[in-house]
């Protein structure tokens, strides 16, 4: 069912509901009132007789003895006084004895010819009055009530019906406008949805819905990405790897041994960087546990046992007693990384320092990496961390650094990095942490 058919639905059964129950309601009251009026104007009519016989002369009196008076009769309407010897002498009509025969005093129900009447009996002054209304009129009188007090109802339902009808329509009508214009989208568009026109209630919808075509456009730009750099990178060594077996298929002895090696470690140098191309797509477009957390000794440990030359490098000061918040496996591969750039570009006779210190009021650590390299430009500097990047003085696929600062971006760190004049190159990888006292 349509969102529009059931708001209809329910807000048409709420208010048919509602407006059937006051009608209800109107109309029980207003019958028992009406009752009670007629009720009233009948004991009224019987009271008025009798005080008026009261005032009659003496004369009026005798007279009645031997005749009964007539009182002109009113259409619905009957009346009869009787003395107190249970004689008439007053009555409107004639042939309705059975109806106004002297009873219990108070209002009463009496039926004479199929027709039924409301009698009222009234005693005063030794009179006996009766009165009696009938029921036909009053029950016509009651239709014409009736009909006056819910016919407006009726009305007034069916109005608000259609009001309801149309304020639906008209409410839900930016809804199917936006629906109509996503219908009419191209599937390769992924800009966002304007939110310009729609009301307050939408808006938090389509923002919604942007922030996910964002990550939609942001994942398949990922993907072009990837594609592009996979061809542009791997089309090289594959080219170089194709050739050394040429060659080597045409040479023999030492010059093939060495066209193999070659093309050996072009092999080596490919799986090297479709390594890293596949890790550095992970780490852009996969979630990861937020909440994981790993040992900072352990990890400095396994990066450096990683590099192949732990015995380089140079631990200065202890490890904090601290995790950082961040998976196991992607921490290790972010420090190993920055070991092997400083490695790769520092002397092979100098150690590479590695140190650990608190950062942002002990919310973070910085592993801080130095060679005792030539250093960087500033120029060099603005560009390490870019993808496929190089420095012409060393080989390498471009990316370690590159997959360092995605690391660190995506779980809240950063990388820093200078190169002060005569020092080599300085890496810092600031990661979140919390110290193991803090839980």
């Amino acid at each position: 069912m349509s969102l529009r058919a059931r708001l209809l639905l329910t807000l048409g059964l709420a208010l048919s509901l509602f407006w059937a129950s006051a009608a209800a309601w109107l109309a029980w009251d207003l019958e028992d009132k009406l009752i009670e009026t007629l009720d009233q104007r009948l004991a009224q009519s019987a009271r008025m007789v009798a005080g008026l016989m009261q005032q009659l002369p003496t004369e009026v009196w005798q007279q009645a003895d031997h005749r009964s008076l007539s009182i002109p009769a009113i259409e619905g309407l009957a009346c009869q006084v009787h003395s107190p010897r249970g004689e008439v002498i007053a009555r409107t009509h004639s042939d309705m004895q059975k109806v106004l025969d002297p009873g219990e005093p108070g209002h009463a129900y009496r039926r004479e010819d199929g027709m039924t009447w409301r009698v009222f009996t009234y005693q005063r002054g030794g009179l006996t009055i009766t009165t009696a209304d009938r029921m036909d009129e009053r029950d016509a009188l009651m239709r014409d009530v009736l009909r006056v007090a819910v016919v407006p109802f009726i009305v007034a339902l069916v109005g608000s019906l259609v009001a309801l009808w149309v304020s639906v329509w008209r409410g839900l009508a930016p809804l199917a406008r936006l629906r109509a214009s996503l219908a009419r989208r191209d599937p390769e568009t992924l800009s966002s949805v304007s939110v310009e026109g729609l009301p307050a209630e939408l808006v938090p919808l389509v923002a919604t819905l942007n922030a996910l075509l964002g990550r939609v456009e942001q994942a398949f730009a990922r993907e072009q990405r990837f594609t592009d750099d996979a061809a542009h990178e791997l089309r090289t060594p594959l080219t170089a790897i194709k050739t050394h077996v040429q060659v080597a298929k045409k040479l023999r002895g030492q010059a093939a041994v060495d066209a193999l090696h070659y093309a050996e470690e072009g092999i080596v140098r490919l799986n090297r960087t479709l390594d890293q191309l596949l890790l550095l797509a992970r780490v852009e477009g996969h979630k990861h546990e937020k909440n994981a957390r790993c040992d900072v000794a352990v990890v400095a440990d396994c990066a450096m046992e990683d590099t192949g030359h732990p015995e380089r490098i140079v631990r200065i000061g202890a490890w904090p007693v601290a995790q950082m918040q961040l998976p196991h496996e992607l921490a290790v591969t972010a420090l190993r990384n920055v070991l092997d750039n400083a490695l790769r570009h520092g002397p092979s006779e100098t150690p590479v320092r590695l140190e650990v210190q608190w950062r942002d009021r002990r919310r973070a650590l910085a592993f801080c990496v130095q060679d005792a390299g030539s250093g960087l430009s500033p120029h060099g500097l603005s560009q390490l961390t870019r993808r496929f990047w190089r420095d012409s003085r060393t080989d390498g696929s471009g990316l370690g650094l590159a997959i360092v600062a995605a690391i660190a971006e995506r779980f809240g760190g950063r990388v820093h990095v200078q190169s002060p004049e005569g020092q080599g190159l300085c890496v810092e990888l600031v990661v979140p942490a919390v110290a193991a006292d803090d839980g």
